[in-house]
């Protein structure tokens, strides 16, 4: 037995984890365990911006009722309300941080930053530091924790699962640091900000996705996970087959950016009234549509029109980064196409991040909250962040004051066994990417009953190969991988469950809404029953 090293345990150094290390670490010990690298995770590749409410021509109302007709029907009203309503302090929050926000450059205006519009939304209300907003947010969230003394950082170790007592509830995480040596880290809180599920898929938004290893964490230890079928694909990648991903804004589009197909015409403005700022689920399938029926591989984005002062004053990363892929923007359009960028499921919360495990808490994208429904509107994804990580850390500091000095014993860490003297990586690395093509091919943005059947076979015999490999799931690296197949499993079972089409579930065989939405509910039983709660 023995006492926590911290007072609460953060698992993730996004917008999410950062937040809420800055908000508890005056009064709590914290533990931070973030890659090594920083240009991992989804955080910093935000380009757009937050969306809140801001200006005095925009209302909190206005607000709600955007989030609720993208999120089709799925929404939980309480959680978007929450969410909306807290938005302008968080952003508030932000600033007094630091945060460099693009200034209003009209002295007109009755607003101090700009703000911005993106699609669902019927208002300019999005905040943004150029078109890097999120490298603008982590690297000064980052600034003020390595200023914390009370905030200590790990980023030596992959975590690869979550500690329980002897009463079921979560008491830290175990990882395997550089040296391959294994640790346990021990804290009276432990809090998910592991991110999404993108990296299920073969063609992504940032460079280094999460797939879902942290969802998967929670559920081993009896959490429940939420809406998984809803994969959010962004409309607009930068594609280039041999280069790394790089997300194309929405606020492209919100500045008045137009999708031409391969006649290089407008295709939008016949499908949806909103044209370009249709909601993503609606924009996504009408792209992979247009691909479908060219021989490109891709449609094209043209913000030409919008003159080259303009386009170099709002999109300086987005102007910068195509020069270096040979595309000048200011006089070519932008090849591009839907890729796989946020998951709107994940592990069951309630409005402070709490999950069914004791002393486990979920925040950011690998949460599902019920904000986001069937569909996640543009920039409401670092909002729920900033707000979900704030109301999280009031829980943590209103429970630490009623524990008081209470010592937590705790079980003895049993480290697993030592990994093989011949791992197999290469093999490891192929099921990797078989899965991804499977996701793909039968998982993503247009699904039917024939597709789902196979890519269920198909995930099931990749997960038994890799469990019968000797030695592969001793490794972090194996055990990573066993985790982000068994979402994927889970993730083709919601679907299949999903007996309609609704936000971005849109399947040939239900192509009509059931009369009510209802969110799905799985569990890890469900990996050997395969039935939906």
């Amino acid at each position: 037995m023995s006492t926590p090293t911290s007072d609460v345990l953060i698992i993730g150094g996004g917008v999410a984890g950062l937040t809420l290390a800055l908000e508890i670490a005056d009064h709590m010990s914290v533990t931070l365990v973030r890659p090594a690298q920083d240009d991992q995770g989804a955080s910093r590749w935000a380009q757009g911006g937050i969306a809140a409410v801001l200006s005095p021509d925009d209302d909190l109302e206005a607000h709600i009722n955007d989030t609720l007709i993208a999120g089709d029907g799925l929404c939980d009203i309480e959680a978007v309300r929450f969410t909306v309503t807290h938005g302008p302090a968080a952003i508030q929050w932000l600033i007094d941080k630091g945060v460099p926000f693009t200034p209003e450059p009209d002295p007109a205006a009755r607003y101090p930053y700009h703000l911005t519009r993106e699609g669902g939304h019927n208002a300019r209300r999005i905040i943004h530091a150029d078109d890097a907003t999120g490298r603008a947010v982590v690297d000064t969230l980052l600034a003020n924790v390595a200023r914390h003394a009370n905030i200590t950082q790990r980023n030596d170790l992959t975590v690869v699962g979550l500690l329980k007592d002897d009463q079921g509830a979560c008491c830290g995480a175990y990882g395997n640091d550089t040296n391959h040596r294994w640790h346990s880290l021990t804290a009276r809180h432990t809090v998910l900000a592991t991110g999404g599920a993108s990296g299920l898929y073969r063609h992504t938004t940032t460079p280094a996705p999460s797939s879902g290893e942290g969802m998967m964490m929670a559920a081993e230890l009896g959490a429940r996970l939420m809406n998984l079928e809803f994969q959010q694909f962004h409309p607009t990648c930068l594609f280039d087959p041999e280069g790394p991903a790089f997300l194309i804004s929405e606020a492209v589009r919100g500045e008045g950016g137009h999708l031409l197909n391969e006649a290089g015409q407008r295709f939008m403005l016949a499908l949806d009234n909103r044209a370009e700022l249709a909601p993503r689920d609606v924009v996504a399938r009408a792209i992979d549509a247009e691909i479908q029926r060219s021989s490109l591989g891709h449609v094209w984005l043209d913000i030409r029109h919008l003159g080259e002062q303009a386009i170099r004053h709002h999109f300086p990363t987005i102007l910068g980064h195509c020069a270096s892929r040979g595309i000048d923007i200011t006089q070519q359009a932008i090849p591009v196409v839907p890729a796989a960028h946020y998951s709107c499921g994940g592990v069951a919360t309630n409005l402070q991040g709490a999950t069914d495990v004791a002393h486990l808490y979920a925040i950011g994208e690998t949460a599902c909250t019920g904000l986001h429904g069937a569909n996640r509107m543009a920039s409401n994804s670092l909002l729920e962040c900033l707000v979900f990580a704030r109301s999280c850390a009031q829980a943590l500091l209103a429970d630490g004051q009623e524990q008081g000095d209470q010592t937590i014993h705790i079980s003895e860490f049993q480290p697993p066994a030592r990994a093989a003297a011949v791992f197999p990586k290469a093999k490891l690395s192929a099921i990797r990417q078989q899965m991804r093509t499977t996701m793909s091919q039968h998982v993503s943005i247009v699904r039917s009953a024939t597709g789902l059947n196979t890519a269920l076979a198909n995930l099931k015999a990749l997960l038994n190969s890799l469990e019968e490999l000797e030695g592969a799931l001793t490794a972090p690296e194996g055990k990573r991988l066993q985790q982000t197949l068994q979402l994927a499993i889970l993730t083709v079972l919601a679907a299949q469950q999903r007996h309609e089409s609704r936000g971005l579930h849109y399947a040939t065989d239900w192509p009509h809404h059931q009369p009510e939405a209802i969110a799905s509910a799985l569990s890890i039983t469900d990996l050997t029953t395969g039935t939906v709660k």
